[in-house]
């Protein structure tokens, strides 16, 4: 078996097989981060002690007869927001750093390990999950595995750059305005963000409360199904953990798809972005003889919006810090939290009026259409260090503009996967499945049957 390419459900099955020892999974993991993350600079600390004792203790039931769970044996990290018992919780940041050790482990930690997957560390991530690049001048940038001198994405690049890397095959990141979505698909992995709310968010440093999602990483459908199944359910410790019963979707990933209506979403989602998203847009629509078009009203205004409500909620979150220790900050989360402390609340107030509004005009479109493509990123990775790009023949500043296309959807808690695109000697591209609210099992399936056609598969390096 290739352990840097296996996917979680293969090293599970070998290791509850006993045919593989989770120790031996767990030390190989181990040494491909010892050997690879000083060039990728994905990891912010690595759990080796505890690790490998996690990992013993796994072998030991399976000796015993047991079943030690869906993810037995499964090397996994977390974006370092995540609280890990013992360990400083940083969020990407030097000011937390001098915070004492987290006392638990965050409610998604305790059930990956409860499912019988093991830590291995915490990863990189743009100061307070603020940006688009993991270019962190506190911790360094990390580097994606498909060409060292791009960014990865961010915020949870860390996240995506560890699975594209063959480092670890599951991890954890946070999505706000498309943090998860956006290092997924400059990564070529696949990054799911469930509906608003579907998963607790309990033991994670939050930038916008009322954006924040968590979700995983993973190289293939079948390992995110697995991880969104072990991660549902309701949670006391998160107020805004849905209280409804987990509906799992891995058994699911097998029905036929035919009776699923997709659309390609249209307008605001066919411009600004390079010709190539496009046509891997298009890749899909292809496979799935989909010539359905839909507009998503006003997304434009739903993108302008994301950005003042996130400013104005993050700037809030830290306003005490922003006042006294500005020079702790990374500079350009520092200016566009100042930013955020100066928009008026009235901006505010009428960004979350228009939010109410745009949720209307969206579930209107979900009455008649299932399923909605579109691009994830409107270009592949840029170059570290880029400030602007050319795009429709005008030059635009390249971290807000990875964007364009995530924000409209998490402003309302849409659920979404990126899927990567297959692009033999290219840069990784994404597509966004996007589906109403709690409909994560029809993204899945679709999402199966493109992969089983061979259209999207994560490319490991």
């Amino acid at each position: 078996m290739n352990f840097d390419s296996a996917d979680a459900i293969t090293i599970s099955d070998a290791v509850r097989a006993a045919k593989v020892s989770a120790v031996e999974f767990t030390q190989a993991a181990l040494a491909r981060i010892a050997a690879r993350d000083n060039q990728l600079n994905c990891f912010t600390a690595v759990t080796a002690e505890t690790a490998l004792r996690d990992a013993a203790r796994i072998d030991e039931e399976i000796a015993q007869g047991n079943n030690p769970g869906l993810l037995a044996g499964v090397p996994f990290a977390v974006k370092n927001l995540f609280d890990i018992a013992g360990l400083t919780t940083l969020a990407g940041s030097k000011i937390n750093a001098e915070n004492p050790a987290a006392s638990l482990d965050a409610t998604a930690v305790v059930k990956l390990k409860q499912a019988g997957a093991v830590l291995v560390g915490a990863l990189n991530m743009d100061e307070y999950a603020y940006g688009f690049v993991t270019e962190n001048s506190h911790y360094g940038a990390t580097h994606n595995p498909h060409d060292l001198q791009r960014v990865a994405g961010g915020s949870s690049g860390g996240s995506a750059a560890a699975v594209a890397a063959g480092l670890v095959p599951l991890t954890l990141g946070s999505d706000t305005n498309g943090s998860i979505r956006v290092p997924a698909a400059l990564c070529g992995v696949f990054g799911f963000k469930p509906t608003y709310g579907r998963l607790s968010r309990a033991g994670v440093a939050l930038f916008s409360s009322s954006f924040d999602h968590i979700g995983p990483f993973a190289r293939s459908v079948q390992d995110i199904a697995t991880v969104f199944d072990v991660l549902q359910g309701e949670d006391d410790c998160d107020p805004i953990c849905t209280k409804r019963p987990a509906e799992l979707v891995l058994l699911q990933l097998k029905q036929d798809i035919s009776d699923i209506r997709i659309a390609i979403a249209a307008d605001y989602f066919t411009k600004g972005a390079e010709p190539e998203a496009l046509a891997a847009v298009q890749k899909v629509a292809d496979a799935l003889n989909i010539t359905e078009y839909v507009t998503i009203p006003e997304a434009h205004r739903a993108r302008a919006a994301a950005f003042v409500i996130t400013a104005s909620e993050g700037a809030n979150l830290h306003l005490e810090k922003l006042r006294y220790r500005p020079q702790d900050f990374d500079p350009a989360t520092r200016d566009r939290f100042l930013a955020g402390a100066l928009i008026p609340s009235s901006w505010y107030l009428q960004a979350q009026r228009f939010r109410s509004w745009y949720r209307d005009r969206v579930r209107e479109i979900f009455q008649n259409v299932d399923i909605i493509i579109a691009p994830t990123t409107p270009i592949s990775a840029p170059l570290i260090g880029q400030e602007s790009m050319i795009l429709d023949g005008e030059e635009i500043l390249v971290r807000p503009h990875l964007g364009l296309f995530t924000q409209p959807l998490s402003f309302i808690g849409l659920p979404v996967l990126s899927v990567p695109i297959q692009r033999p000697n290219a840069l990784p591209l994404g597509v966004q499945l996007i589906a109403a609210p709690y409909n994560e099992a029809l993204i899945l399936r679709v999402a199966a049957a493109l992969q089983t056609k061979g259209v999207v598969a994560a490319v490991i390096v």
